[in-house]
């Protein structure tokens, strides 16, 4: 089979790759020929994948059962290597084909067991997600049933503290350039472990979040995928917010082994495993300590004293949503070989930053902020010449308007980020700057994000 595998290719050949794979009703035959003109792809002819599938139907009489797929390379010199692929890991997503093609392939050749994410694939049936719709007849469902969500203990932090350790964890990873680790997104926390498990954080308005996503070969899912067990009901008892659009993207594929949400600050599950079967799809945030230690580790293999402290104060000010650059800096440095910037920025991601309070706008400045809104708007400026805006200053900005006329000329705040609110005489500017420097303030008090 290799051999005449072997002729079909170009002249100069020095090695050869192949791969090819099939079920009973599907195939795909690649190879690939290298030599000193470079590498020159040839498609197998019809009569070598007729080799090959008999090939694959004798060792279907093994006790492992016919391969999904077979790997083949070749020297010019005719040393020979085959690999056979059971499906151990999944599969490239160009080798894979449709759930049908395996089913029809399992009808032929029934096996006891199939690795998790196969028996998933095939089998899962989108029965793991939720919809919004079915989200809220869901939960008709249970009320009606009387079917609960069970209230966790002492398992997964409190959100507040898991959202600032994940953050921390995500910007140290960042720092170092390192393509692993947790990231922060708007209103989300990823996480992909090196293990395959991985999960999702979402943040939701009114203090509410979700944690879900699987870890790999979950033995609840290889029960029931494998022994016909029923799927775990990891949404017994959830609210309809918990639906499609804030799931860890394995639900779409039947691997989602574990859901939690919290609200009403605490963190509720349904037929989810505890935390800790939870453990390798999640990130590191089970202590301050345990991230403490992540930091310190990241930003020297022997983090000295002094790196230690500073990876706990780091942990510390985010947790109390307060992080600096200065804080990043005392732990990586600021050489140049560290990206505190992309640090930082997960940070104000996860809204935990301090931000330094803005540079006082230059007063004439105000005043031409106010012009050009004026003449965007196409304001009536009858008796209201823009030569003669002033501009009096306040504690965060700016009062800009024309002197004269009695009540309901028009004023205009500006504070020191350039954000202008338009108001007139007929409010009271001391009644209107309280409300504008509150506005001002609360944008830049640290809090975790919300899109309330």
């Amino acid at each position: 089979m290799a051999l005449r595998l072997a002729d079909e290719g170009p002249a100069g050949w020095r090695t050869m790759e192949a791969v090819f794979a099939m079920t009973v009703s599907v195939d795909l035959a690649r190879a690939v020929f290298l030599g000193d003109e470079g590498s020159t792809p040839v498609e197998p002819s019809a009569s070598i994948i007729a080799l090959v599938r008999e090939h694959r139907e004798r060792t279907a009489r093994l006790g492992d059962g016919p391969w999904w797929r077979m790997l083949l390379s070749m020297t010019k010199s005719g040393e020979i290597e085959v690999d056979y692929d059971y499906g151990d890991e999944p599969f490239p997503d160009d080798h894979l084909f449709p759930p049908e093609a395996y089913r029809a392939d399992l009808d032929e050749y029934p096996r006891d067991w199939l690795p998790l994410w196969l028996a998933a694939y095939v089998s899962h049936g989108d029965r793991q997600k939720r919809s919004p719709r079915h989200a809220a007849e869901a939960v008709r469902a249970d009320r009606a049933a009387k079917v609960w969500s069970e209230l966790t203990h002492n398992e997964f932090p409190d959100f507040p503290l898991m959202w600032a350790r994940w953050a921390t964890i995500a910007a140290a990873f960042v720092a170092v350039g390192s393509q692993w680790g947790p990231r922060v997104l708007p209103a989300l926390g990823w996480f992909e472990s090196s293990r395959r498990g991985g999960s999702t954080l979402y943040v939701l308005p009114g203090d509410r979040a979700v944690l879900s996503g699987g870890v790999w070969d979950a033995p609840s899912l290889d029960a029931a995928y494998n022994d016909s067990a029923g799927l775990p009901r990891l949404f017994a008892g959830a609210p309809d917010w918990v639906a499609d659009p804030v799931l860890n993207p394995r639900a779409d594929t039947g691997l989602l082994s574990f859901c939690y949400w919290w609200e009403g600050d605490r963190w509720y599950r349904g037929e989810s495993p505890p935390a800790e079967q939870c453990a390798t799809a999640v990130p590191g945030v089970w202590t301050a300590g345990t991230v403490t230690g992540i930091v310190a580790k990241l930003a020297a293999d022997r983090p000295t004293e002094q790196q230690q402290r500073a990876a706990q104060m780091l942990v510390s000010v985010a947790e109390q949503g307060v992080v600096t650059r200065d804080a990043l800096v005392h732990v990586f440095g600021d050489d140049g070989r560290r990206d505190i910037d992309s640090a930082l920025y997960q940070f104000s991601l996860a809204g935990l930053t301090n931000a330094l309070p803005p540079q006082e706008l230059p007063e004439e400045q105000a005043i031409l902020r106010v012009r050009q809104y004026i003449e965007a708007q196409g304001l009536d400026t009858t008796g209201y010449p823009l030569s003669e805006l002033v501009a009096d200053r306040f504690s965060i900005g700016w009062m800009v308007y024309v002197p004269g006329g009695g009540i309901g000329r028009a004023i205009f705040y500006v504070d020191d980020d350039g954000v202008l609110e338009h108001s007139s005489s007929s409010t009271a500017p001391l009644t209107f700057i309280a409300g504008f420097e509150r506005r001002f303030r609360k944008r830049h008090t640290p809090a975790i994000w919300s899109p309330d």
